[in-house]
């Protein structure tokens, strides 16, 4: 399932030259299943920190092994959106966002 038109990125080996902008991005498991969706306004900000503690606070996103990325103005609109597509297609929420809550209309 690809949720967003950029293509799949290794993680470490690209994740370090991401540009400052504002956007959302999916991660992916080995099995090239998304675990999260997120949200930020600068992604080099976010990722720099995510490659330098390997994520240490997320046992759940250490299993990060790809990722895709969206530079958008609207990160939190649009990380919903995908939240809920993802939701619609399989039934479930991917597993390292089971605390956000989307409104369902």
């Amino acid at each position: 399932m690809e949720l967003l038109e950029d293509k799949l990125r290794v993680w470490l080996d690209s994740a370090k030259f991401v540009k400052p902008n504002s956007g959302v991005y999916v991660l992916y498991n080995r099995n090239k299943e998304p675990i999260f969706i997120g949200e930020t306004s600068n992604m080099e900000k976010t990722f720099t920190e995510y490659v330098d503690t390997e994520f240490s606070e997320s046992e759940c996103k250490q299993k990060t092994q790809f990722y895709q990325r969206e530079f958008t103005d609207n990160q939190k609109e649009r990380q919903l959106q995908l939240i809920e597509d993802f939701r619609k297609e399989t039934g479930r929420s991917p597993v390292c966002n089971s605390e956000i809550k989307v409104e369902t209309h």
